[in-house]
């Protein structure tokens, strides 16, 4: 029978380790592991800076694994959480009815709840470009059947089962840079998860999980951080700051070349010891170790401070304990300073070193260190239910999926960033528009389906891929939205044939669109209110005659201010004379009158009509006696309410209320006792009594006047 060989690969910041394994009924074997350090700095806070540089060292460590145990072409890998993004995620089934659930059952709730998560991804905010961004692990929160959480599904029989889970996701860069140094030296990436996963999948398992733990693998480049409590992984995190921010404070505080510093540090676990070392400028020193951690000390205060604000946003609160693991978890004083800004006691911070793991056997003793949990949770996981690629090709571009059970043509899209509603073709907007008051509706017109082609084969959202399925889409076209002009949506009238002061005028309809002149050509949008008709007024007909009816201003100055007054112009049609509102119709003759000069009453809105008065019974007839008295004077002379004035004239003008007499009855009534023949004997009664000029009237008085001779 031939052996199961797992393959795992840490690529780390600092070195690469490899481990080979063999699948056994007690677990996983570890047959053999191999170490290599970079050479140059290609790889920075956990990302390939150097293709190239990293497939070298892939190449060496490989091949001295493959002279072991033979060739090896599948490779399970993990990536450093760099811009890590996660999010929570559930999926249920309705199970009522089936049986007891199954391990498949269970997994298919697992994916379906990563796919959530997923869309989850491409559809909010929370990373800028959601289609740069891969799933690279996840974990359960808990399941739950019939509304009860349990710790596995498998087995048990309910109407409803639902999962929760903390996926993860990276940028794409990140995991094409893997895929591609990997690809370099002829190998295939089977699964891929995060570091911190694999790391809490070797030190804290299940049984751990109610306690609030918190493991942080602090490795060269990045400190990756997972978080326990209740019974399940509740969250991620990483800080770009580890173990080279500290071997860069000991090159700039010693002038030392990186890899020098990087060898010095590691010999400063010993405080007590003397360390010789040579700087760029080849001068040599020999100082104890633990002046040289005092220097770096505050470099080592602000990476812990940076992981205990990590922990604190994932967790809000001190966990109960911390886990270190990670090269980077051996730099002196971390694990006291991790304790100082956590506030909780030092003895609760601890590196942690594998020595025994479940199902792994046969750990080499150069693996059991800080720094070979990692790669032992990589391994461990390629034995597992991990995540596996399956790549396609979408419009000519490479596409890798992670293999979530059956991957669709809609998976792709999804990872893609191709809306799937953009296959329709969406019909044009249509829009209303107001005709003469009438709103009338304008469809657009309808959009143009796209199409899918799997392997040059029509398809659907629903038909499964599978490795190396070539996939095009053709987006659908839009409708377009209708473009009328106003000539299209209402007929045009003829225009009007009149004469205005003896002239012969042809005058058009009547058009515009939101109160502005337009023509029958005019395109039009949504809302606009639109106007097409015959002129209804003479005003109307007169402004599309070029003749505009505008009203005449004449200034005056009135007890010394500015006044202002304005006469509309009036005409006659067909004979009568109209305002400028008057209807009109064809062959209509209009003549223009010529406006008078405004007179004093008009100017200074003195209408006798409209004024108070008394009315008083004069010799047997009404007579309307007014109860204000006016004074105008133009240019300095006395004149009457009647009088024509000319514009720019200056006008005095005063009013005062006065208690009507006789007099002013005589005046109302244009009597005048001078007029009368000499001699004669005038006799004023007021109500039947004898009374004067001088005698008060009231409204409704009767006043009579008699003439006689004088004898």
């Amino acid at each position: 029978m031939e052996k199961k060989l797992l393959f795992a690969l840490d690529i780390g910041t600092r070195s690469v380790v490899g481990l080979v394994g063999e699948q056994t009924a007690a677990g996983i074997k570890v047959l053999c592991a191999e170490r290599q350090e970079h050479t140059t700095r290609a790889m920075l806070d956990g990302q390939i800076h150097d293709v190239p540089e990293v497939a070298k060292v892939l190449a060496r460590v490989t091949a001295r694994l493959t002279d072991k145990v033979g060739e090896l072409k599948k490779v399970s890998v993990a990536a450093a959480g760099r811009a890590l993004c996660t999010l929570r995620a559930g999926a249920e089934i309705d199970c009522g009815g089936r049986g007891a659930l199954t391990g498949d059952d269970e997994r298919a709730l697992e994916l379906a709840a990563i796919q959530t998560a997923q869309h989850q991804l491409a559809t909010t905010k929370a990373v800028a470009d959601p289609t740069g961004y891969y799933c690279v692990g996840y974990s359960v929160v808990r399941f739950t059947l019939d509304g009860t959480a349990m710790k596995s599904l498998v087995g048990q029989r309910g109407k409803s089962a639902a999962i929760e889970v903390i996926a993860t996701f990276l940028p794409r860069q990140v995991i094409d840079s893997l895929q591609a140094a990997i690809e370099t030296v002829g190998l295939e990436m089977a699964t891929l998860t995060l570091e911190p996963i694999a790391a809490i999948n070797v030190l804290i398992p299940p049984t751990m999980r109610h306690l609030n733990l918190t493991l942080v693998d602090v490795g060269a480049g990045t400190s990756d951080v997972a978080i326990t409590r209740d019974g399940s992984v509740i969250g991620y995190g990483m800080v770009p700051f580890a173990g080279d921010e500290v071997t860069e404070a000991v090159s700039q505080a010693y002038l030392l070349d990186f890899k020098v510093a990087e060898m010095l540090k590691r010999r400063l676990g010993d405080a007590r010891k003397k360390v010789q070392f040579t700087d760029v400028l080849g001068v040599s020193h020999k100082l104890v170790a633990r002046e040289i951690v005092e220097r770096i000390s505050p470099v080592v205060t602000d990476l812990a401070q940076a992981i205990a604000a990590q922990i604190l946003a994932l967790n809000s609160v001190p966990p109960q304990a911390v886990l270190l693991v990670g090269g980077g978890s051996l730099t002196p004083g971390l694990p006291e300073s991790l304790a100082a800004a956590l506030d909780i006691a030092p003895s609760r911070v601890a590196i942690r070193r594998p020595d025994t793991v479940d199902s792994l056997l046969d750990i080499p003793a150069e693996l059991v260190a800080p720094d070979g949990v990692t790669p032992l949770g990589i391994l461990r996981l390629a034995g597992g239910r991990s995540l596996t690629f399956v790549q396609v090709t979408l419009n000519g571009q490479p596409l890798r999926l992670f293999n979530l059970g059956k991957l669709t043509v809609a998976d792709a899209l999804l990872v893609a960033g191709i809306d799937v509603r953009s296959l329709h073709g969406r019909p044009g907007l249509g829009f209303t528009v107001t005709i003469n008051g009438q709103k009338r509706f304008l469809p657009g017109s309808m959009g143009q389906p796209g199409y899918i082609l799997v392997n040059g084969a029509e398809a659907s959202f629903g038909d499964s891929l599978a490795e190396g399925d070539i996939v095009k889409v053709e987006k659908g076209k839009n409708g377009s939205s209708p473009r009328p002009a106003v000539g299209d949506l209402c007929p045009v009238p003829a225009p009007f044939t009149v004469i205005i002061d003896n002239e012969l005028m042809t005058a058009g309809p009547l058009i515009t669109v939101n109160g502005k002149a337009a023509t029958a050509e005019t395109s039009l949008a949504d809302r606009d209110q639109v106007v097409c008709r015959q002129p209804a007024t003479l005003a109307e007909l007169l402004t599309l005659a070029g003749r505009p009816t505008d009203s005449r201003e004449y200034r005056y100055i009135v007890n010394g201010g500015e006044r202002t007054f304005v006469r509309s112009p009036e005409y006659m049609v067909n004979g009568v004379r109209c305002g400028p509102a008057a209807p009109v119709n064809d062959n209509d003759i209009i003549v223009t009158l010529t406006a008078a000069s405004p007179t004093l009453a008009d100017l200074l809105g003195l209408d006798a009509e409209a004024e108070e008065a008394y009315i008083v019974l004069f010799n047997g007839g009404n007579c309307r006696v007014p109860l204000r008295r006016w004074s105008i004077t133009v240019a300095g002379k006395p004149a009457t309410p009647a009088d024509a004035v000319r514009p720019g004239s200056y006008i005095d003008y005063s009013c005062y209320e006065i208690q009507p007499m006789v007099s002013d009855v005589l005046l109302a009534a244009e009597f005048d006792p001078r007029s009368l023949p000499a001699g004669s004997r005038v006799g004023i009664l007021v109500n039947g009594e004898a009374a004067e000029f001088t005698t008060p009237v009231k409204n409704g008085d009767k006043v009579d006047v008699a003439i006689g001779k004088i004898i």
